[in-house]
């Protein structure tokens, strides 16, 4: 691998930065509140899912005590 200046790599990161398309403040707000709603969607899905398999097993064990 070919050794660059350090000037030359500087440049080429601000480059590389300048091509780079930043989301806008409405973007940003909008995908924050979807990751929330969809964490809380998927904590109530586990929840339902953990009370159906602690009742089954449950059902289970009582069978034999």
């Amino acid at each position: 691998m070919a050794m660059t200046n350090p000037l030359q790599f500087i440049q080429q990161v601000r480059a590389e930065v300048g091509k780079v398309v930043w989301p806008t403040r409405r973007e940003v707000v909008l995908t924050t509140i979807m990751v929330f709603i969809l964490a809380a969607l998927t904590a109530v899905f586990f929840a339902i899912v953990d009370i159906i398999i602690r009742s089954g097993l449950q059902g289970v064990l009582g069978m034999f005590s």
